[in-house]
């Protein structure tokens, strides 16, 4: 089984903006895998089926952003010896880039430090470079809107590496 979870913020306001790039690459994935978020569980919207030859558990979880950890936890008990990977904006990395890690701290992403204080470091991710705040980070990633071409490269290179993890 392999766990991937797109991190993001629940509720129509938050849509298309930098914090939720993690929910629109999984969607696009799960779309082209013909997987649907058709259950709710581990505190998610979730779905399950085959994708690349591999069984999968597509998480989006409903908890915001900062408790993302709470559904990541539940799917690990779950699924005790699953690989997981977390699709997350990052701000510290070049915009429109796209980075791989296999393990790490969570950096200065809250979603990624919860997940971290309550699974531990040991899961991959997909880091999606959505550019630098020119004010409060807060509002850079919850209320402005990714440029619609930025938006549609980072989906097409997330989607193109979740595929390569699952090769």
């Amino acid at each position: 089984m392999r766990i991937i979870v797109g991190l993001g913020n629940p509720g129509k306001q938050y849509e298309g903006t930098g914090h939720n790039i993690g929910f629109d690459v999984v969607d696009a994935f799960a779309k082209e895998m013909e997987i649907q978020f058709s259950k709710k569980g581990f505190k998610s919207v979730y779905g399950t089926g085959k994708a690349c030859g591999e069984s999968v558990l597509i998480l989006k979880p409903q908890t915001f952003m900062n408790l993302s950890g709470e559904a990541v936890l539940l799917a690990k008990k779950k699924f005790k010896d699953a690989k997981i990977l977390v699709v997350v904006d990052d701000i510290d990395i070049e915009e429109g880039s796209v980075r791989y890690r296999q393990n790490g701290s969570g950096g200065t992403h809250n979603g990624l430090r919860n997940i971290v204080s309550l699974v531990g470091e040991d899961f991959e991710r997909i880091k999606l470079g959505i550019g630098k705040p020119k004010g409060d980070l807060r509002d850079f990633v919850v209320e402005h809107k990714l440029d619609p071409n930025l938006r549609k490269i980072l989906i097409e290179k997330g989607v193109n590496k979740i595929k390569e993890w699952l090769a």
